[in-house]
């Protein structure tokens, strides 16, 4: 299992990826937006071409990162979670239900439009943690 840090940007996540990579000499590997995927259906029109999801990575550095949810932002509180990936389905499931307890699910772990399976929590220390799953 890995952990990746996972940053939301509130509308200015490519305009930083692009900062990083001139700074860190890296580049974006993955960038996909709102619009044309499952998720556009629950954002206004004008924010539809927001970075729903982006992977970042330079010699030593890698990250992924976001627009984050419509709404208001940023507000200091939700602006990182962490990302834990793996392909050990059993693992992924216990780690799960552990940081489950005391905590709060935000999206129960189940499949994903991208392939394996997807949850987020917020633990009962308010860390915000995603898993996935890749089967």
């Amino acid at each position: 299992m890995q952990l990746e840090p996972y940053l939301f940007f509130h509308g200015k996540c490519e305009e930083a990826l692009k900062f990083y990579a001139t700074c860190f000499n890296g580049e974006i590997v993955h960038l996909s937006r709102v619009a044309g995927s499952p998720m556009e259906e629950h954002f206004p029109t004008d924010q539809r071409d927001a970075v729903m999801h982006a992977t970042f990575v330079a010699d030593g550095i890698k990250f992924m990162a976001s627009d984050g949810r419509p709404g208001p932002g940023p507000d200091g509180e939700d602006d990182i979670a962490l990302s834990l990936a793996t392909k050990d389905a059993a693992e992924g499931e216990r780690v799960f239900k552990a940081l489950c307890e005391g905590g709060t699910i935000d999206q129960p772990l189940e499949k994903a439009f991208w392939g394996g399976r997807f949850g987020q929590v917020t633990d009962r220390f308010g860390v915000q943690w995603m898993l996935s799953i890749y089967d």
